[in-house]
């Protein structure tokens, strides 16, 4: 579907609930190619209402109990289908604290950590992000050459202007303070990685 034609309503509409009515609706192969499109991906993260971090939330939909319940055992996403959703995932929340500060950046960020997965699917996204007429032209990787999804490191936090001395999680998970060694304290929202206050 090209996008470009339609009205900003639609656009909005389109982004924000398109994937979710998919799959609520039974259509998880529909579901699936949406969110492995490098165009989909690349106009959410450049729209104005959304980025980055909504666009991590369609990616969590494959997990939501409230909607696998309601799906029959042949509108579920077969496992080979949920292992490229979790990887782009997981570069996403990687390089979320980069995309956040400058969209333009998705084409390095992929291609930094996605280049030695082969599944099909990611190869595809690699492919369309180079020959994308929507990105700024630039250079990318020829090695994986970022931290890869799959390890340990779930999310980058960055704000300080100095070294960090400690980092504190409140007990039910949800957010971390941070002391630099400027005499600054920064409160975090680790799921979407922004920062709260200082």
């Amino acid at each position: 579907m090209k996008l470009a034609s339609k009205s900003a309503e639609f656009k909005n509409l389109f982004l924000s609930q398109f994937p979710e009515q998919q799959l609520k609706a039974g259509n998880s192969e529909k579901y699936y190619q949406t969110l492995t499109d490098f165009d989909f991906i690349s106009l959410k993260i450049h729209y104005p209402q959304f980025g980055v971090e909504t666009l991590i939330r369609d990616y969590y939909l494959i997990d939501d109990p409230e909607i696998l319940d309601n799906l029959e055992e042949e509108e579920k996403l077969d496992p080979e289908q949920v292992k490229p959703l979790k990887l782009i995932q997981r570069t996403l929340q990687l390089s979320a604290h980069v995309l956040n500060q400058d969209p333009n950046q998705l084409v390095g960020q992929l291609w930094g950590r996605l280049q030695s997965f082969p599944e099909p699917e990611i190869q595809k996204i690699l492919a369309d992000a180079v020959q994308s007429k929507s990105e700024i032209p630039r250079f990318h990787p020829i090695a994986a050459s970022l931290t890869a999804p799959g390890g340990n490191l779930v999310r980058t936090l960055t704000g300080h202007n100095n070294r960090v001395n400690a980092v504190a999680i409140t007990p039910d998970g949800q957010r971390a303070v941070s002391a630099c060694s400027d005499n600054t304290l920064k409160l975090w929202d680790l799921e979407t990685g922004k920062e709260i206050s200082t």
